[in-house]
């Protein structure tokens, strides 16, 4: 997991973990395209905002819940990475798979998940 597009990923990892909007913003900044999309089974965004806003329903419907990356490749600026679903105790919860795409500045802009939607 050593790619230089291993950070920027982590760092988008680490905003799902994030409290509030404020340190979720200053994760962005440094990981996401203004412009991104996210799709996952259950959601649709574009921009920030709407990020932001579906991370708050994550967290109300898993307080304290977050993801830990257990593979990462990268390669054209494209990535591929599987991950845990954990709860707010750490416990592991679901699983998936993410594919993200950069842009020249390293930075990603469209995140797609696959997982078993609930």
């Amino acid at each position: 997991m050593n790619h230089p597009l291993n950070l920027t990923w982590e760092t988008y990892v680490a905003s799902w973990r994030a409290a509030t909007d404020a340190e979720k913003q200053a994760l962005f900044a440094q990981s996401l395209d203004p412009h991104c999309v996210y799709n996952d089974p259950n959601a649709a965004t574009h921009g920030w905002q709407e990020l932001t806003s579906y991370m708050q329903a994550f967290h109300q419907q898993v307080p304290g819940g977050h993801f830990q990356t257990k593979t990462f490749d990268a390669h054209h600026q494209q990535s591929l990475a599987t991950w845990n679903m954990l709860d707010g105790e750490g416990q592991v919860i679901g699983e998936g798979t993410s594919y993200g795409q950069y842009n020249g500045d390293g930075k990603l802009v469209a995140m797609t998940g696959f997982f078993a939607a609930t």
